[in-house]
């Protein structure tokens, strides 16, 4: 059975367990092969098999990113997609590919930011995690990409802001933690849940501590 005839829509089910085992079957056997079908069905005429391949593509992502690794360009390029689950999709595997490749996924960072500007919860979501991800890696640009978190940080929607910065706090230390204190000091005036502004707080204190 070909890789495409293993997708949900072409089994006739309308649920993602058929996907999640498909991906799972393509890391166990690190097949690039499928990988690169797959990745050539992302512009099928079929919109369903389309969604399919992408969440395969991502699920692969999330298990083995160097998988996926090598299509960077063709994630990115969906970005400013129509269809919105192709997009979160595409963002969803550039946030897997991040933990394995950063420097694939960061010369699309000016595509990422204005795809999460305009995107879903779930497109900023990753896109944050992208961030994270490049500025934890060590490089020369890592600096520029924790610049470009904390500016997502002063503008995230106060439901997602204590997620983002529970997330980023790993990368806090002596030399930027002033600016990452002080960016979330300026919104916690913003945030009206209690539990959710105790979380900042909470994130606050901890940065305090950082060394």
């Amino acid at each position: 059975m070909s890789v495409l005839q293993q997708l949900a829509t072409n089994l006739g089910r309308r649920d993602e367990v058929p996907n999640q085992e498909l991906a799972a079957r393509i890391v166990a056997a690190n097949d690039a092969a499928a990988v690169s079908e797959l990745v050539e069905n992302l512009s099928n005429k079929d919109k369903n098999i389309q969604s399919d391949c992408v969440k395969v593509l991502y699920e692969i992502g999330e298990r083995k990113p160097e998988l996926i690794a090598g299509h960077a360009a063709a994630f990115a390029a969906l970005l400013d997609h129509k269809n919105n689950r192709m997009q979160w999709g595409a963002m969803t595997a550039l946030d897997g590919i991040a933990s394995a490749q950063p420097s694939a996924v960061f010369k699309y960072l000016p595509k990422i930011l204005a795809a999460a500007g305009a995107g879903s919860v779930i497109t900023k979501d990753h896109a944050v995690g992208i961030l994270i991800k490049l500025s934890a890696a060590g490089e020369a640009w890592s600096e520029s990409a924790f610049e470009l978190l904390t500016e997502q940080l002063a503008a995230a929607a106060t439901n997602q802001l204590p997620m983002y910065a529970e997330n980023a706090l790993p990368l806090i230390h002596s030399g930027n933690k002033e600016i990452f204190i002080q960016t979330l000091e300026n919104r916690l005036r913003e945030i009206e849940k209690e539990s959710k502004r105790k979380r900042v707080e909470q994130v606050i204190k901890k940065a305090h501590k950082a060394n």
